[in-house]
């Protein structure tokens, strides 16, 4: 399930950021006295009486300026006011209700999203100073809740009424079956083109212009092999690239939506070949912890000979070298060709990201390994391993008891990693070892 995103908008210097860091446990966000020190919505999950959600810090809004940068600011604002669920727009009590508020608050009641009014630099929450009522101008559903974000008092009352704007669903299991599915990859690799594709529609916008995705889409998709949800994300470019504050935007929702999804369907355009670009973009779905198939489009447009295919997937294996478990298919999003046997895949690497595997039969595997292979020593000091457990899927993660953290080098992590995916197969996603000596915390 999606996680409610919440952001904090309100003209400069008015406690956004101070409200962030206080809301999210940590000074992530820079506070200074000055307008425009944050210039980049700055984006942190948090979490309130058992609920989690995503908070955005943005720039201050100065509805009428001339200034390159507030007009950023501004644009950045807008785009946070777009993506988010519930808005908290912040005032300054301080400075009572001044015009820019009001031009901010007409700018909000049209984007028809939940807005709750906060009320900051009220020092005594109890003994409301008159400045405080003059909030009420806006009428908003929501009744103006005072706070002070320096000392964090009322930013509980905050997230509770922002929350209830976003009810839980009642019904949790109903997505359960529903594979939600990433398509990330550079500008212009073709992921629009692909879910188009897809869905046998012009259901997103195509073009050749780099960056036309701005955020991420989804669209939710049945046929004979389930049910999808497809997530449609903007090109990652590199950072140096990333000028435009639009463009900033997308990285970030790129990334959130790798966070959501299930699979993570990696574009790679044909014509160009794996690219230094294509490297960092599959290193966010690995560390991620996703499960990836690795999709080379425009296929088509490729000149190939017997040794084509084997030539290109060596380079994208050398290429990719720390996610060798992911499939790699050629496709072509223009004729259609090979898009089809997606959908197995997709299948196939979900159910291996989310396979579990009883602990009688990880020892089995373990005693196996270690018969084979014995464990490596130190100053005649040798490693011994003493039981494996699967502690989690999505991805599968095991927990290996040992004597020794330190003896259990990397090599010989990767030698059972190995045995793991001979064994149970786990085609398609990562795993995750985690060591624990005895005499650790738990152990």
């Amino acid at each position: 399930m999606s996680k409610p995103i919440l952001a904090i908008v309100g003209r400069p210097n008015v406690g956004k950021s101070t409200l962030f860091n206080k809301i999210i446990g940590q000074r992530r966000s820079i506070v200074e006295d000055t307008p425009g020190v944050t210039r980049d919505r700055i984006y942190a999950e948090g979490e309130w009486c058992g609920r989690s959600f995503i908070l955005i810090d943005t720039g201050g809004i100065e509805p009428k300026t001339d200034d390159i940068i507030l007009k950023q600011m501004k644009l950045q604002a807008e785009i946070a006011i777009e993506t988010a669920d519930v808005i908290l727009f912040m005032c300054d009590v301080k400075a009572g209700l001044v015009a820019d508020d009001r031009d901010i608050a007409v700018m909000l009641k049209k984007s028809g999203k939940p807005i709750i009014p906060c009320i900051n630099k009220v020092d005594r929450i109890g003994d409301l100073p008159l400045e405080y009522y003059e909030f009420y101008e806006f009428g908003f559903d929501t009744d103006p809740i005072a706070l002070s974000s320096l000392h964090g008092t009322g930013s509980g009352d905050i997230l509770e009424a922002a929350l209830a704007c976003v009810p839980e669903d009642a019904d949790e299991n109903e997505d359960e079956d529903v594979i939600s599915v990433a398509v990330i990859g550079k500008p212009n690799a073709g992921k629009s083109s692909i879910i188009n594709r897809i869905l046998g529609e012009e259901r997103l916008i195509v073009s050749n212009i780099a960056g036309t995705t701005r955020d991420a889409v989804d669209t939710r998709f049945t046929n004979e092999y389930g049910t999808y949800n497809l997530i449609d994300t903007a090109g990652i470019r590199r950072k140096s690239k990333v000028e435009d504050r639009i463009e900033k935007f997308s990285v970030l929702r790129a990334n959130m939506a790798v966070e959501r999804a299930d699979v993570c369907l990696l574009m790679i355009d044909a014509t160009e070949g794996i690219t230094e670009q294509d490297e960092k973009i599959a290193g966010i779905a690995h560390e991620a912890g996703k499960a990836t198939i690795i999709v080379v489009n425009k296929w088509d447009l490729v000149e190939k000979d017997n040794a084509t295919v084997s030539e290109f997937t060596k380079k994208i294996r050398t290429a990719l070298a720390y996610m060798p478990y992911a499939p790699i298919l050629f496709v072509s999003a223009k004729t259609g060709q090979r898009v089809t046997n997606l959908f197995e895949l997709i299948n196939e690497v979900n159910r291996n990201a989310r396979m579990r595997v009883s602990t009688g039969a990880l020892n089995d595997l373990l005693n196996a390994a270690t018969t084979r292979v014995q464990p490596p020593s130190d100053k005649g000091r040798r490693l011994k391993i003493y039981y494996i457990t699967e502690a989690s899927v999505a991805p599968p993660t095991f927990v290996v008891f040992c004597n020794s953290a330190e003896l259990f080098h990397f090599s010989y992590q990767r030698y059972l990693e190995n045995c793991l995916r001979e064994t149970f197969g786990f085609r398609g996603t990562p795993i995750k070892l985690v060591v624990r000596q005895k005499g650790d915390e738990g152990v």
